[in-house]
């Protein structure tokens, strides 16, 4: 008898709707990798009780979703540097000697994104929505692009001005250039225009909803990207193309590219993403 499968699963709340089991199902069966890969619903007060009987029982490694990314950094005995500078882990490895490796792969993902779809960081003026675990995974190498501006925004405004400090606390080099502010005070700073490049990052999306941004945050020059994806346009997509957007994408492609990073961590092999970009995901 064959070997059991290693096992793999991404974990969230709501989690039904993940593209993760296809995406890794398609990387092992193009590099020969004998694993499986399922969904764990888990809400928050069962978060660490389900991640610590997954590995327990012989799991080999997660992939966190909303909302327990800062939770999963809290639970990893180390981090890789990215992930301790995020404060956010997308990526649990149950390491050889039974340890928790916490690592971040949402910012390569989106970044490799971005590259393949031709969207310009450097010199764009930069604005992020919402300022949860998704957000900080994607900050430092938005940053590491050089961006003209590149704001934080949140319902409350607290939030995302703790984050824009911890983030210019954690990397010194770049403390006070990036911004945190709540909706309303976006309006101040849309007077040279609207900004380049606006990508959603929150959770609202899964209520059918999208945060109340003042007029002028987008333009029809502006590229609108939402973290989130679905089978058709998500709210944020069709909210931004009634104003005029004429790019606005979704995050499929940072789905796959975040993966591709998570199953060379685990598994020592870098998965080839061109084949899936060009394959509907169902």
């Amino acid at each position: 008898m064959s070997a059991p499968p290693d096992r793999y699963a991404v974990i969230g709340h709501p989690i039904a709707h993940s593209r993760s089991p296809r995406i890794h199902a398609a990387f092992a069966a193009a590099a020969g990798q004998h694993l499986a890969y399922d969904r764990i619903d888990a809400a928050p007060e069962a978060f660490e009780g389900i991640v610590r009987d997954f590995f327990d029982s012989g799991g080999c490694g997660l992939n966190v979703t909303l909302p327990h990314k800062e939770a999963a950094a809290r639970l990893a005995d180390r981090l890789t540097g990215r992930a301790r500078l995020a404060g956010a882990v997308n990526t649990l490895a149950r390491q050889p000697d039974g340890t928790l490796l916490g690592d971040n792969t949402d910012g390569a993902g989106l970044m490799a994104d971005l590259a393949r779809l031709g969207i310009a960081v450097r010199g764009a003026r930069v604005l992020v929505l919402g300022a949860g675990g998704a957000t900080r995974g994607i900050l430092g190498p938005l940053f590491e692009a050089q961006p003209a501006q590149l704001v934080v925004a949140n319902r409350t405004a607290a939030r995302a001005q703790a984050l824009a400090a911890d983030f210019g606390a954690t990397a010194p080099a770049v403390g006070g250039i990036v911004h945190g502010c709540g909706y309303d005070a976006l309006a101040s700073l849309v007077a040279a225009g609207p900004f380049d490049l606006v990508i959603h990052a929150t959770s609202l999306g899964l209520q059918g909803e999208v945060p109340p941004l003042p007029q002028g945050v987008i333009g029809s020059a502006s590229v609108a990207y939402d973290l989130g994806y679905g089978a058709g346009d998500t709210p944020f997509v069709r909210w931004a193309r009634a104003r005029g957007v004429i790019r606005a994408e979704q995050g499929l492609g940072m789905l796959i590219e975040q993966a591709a990073e998570s199953f060379f961590l685990w598994r020592g092999v870098r998965p080839d993403t061109a084949p899936l970009h060009r394959t509907e995901l169902p």
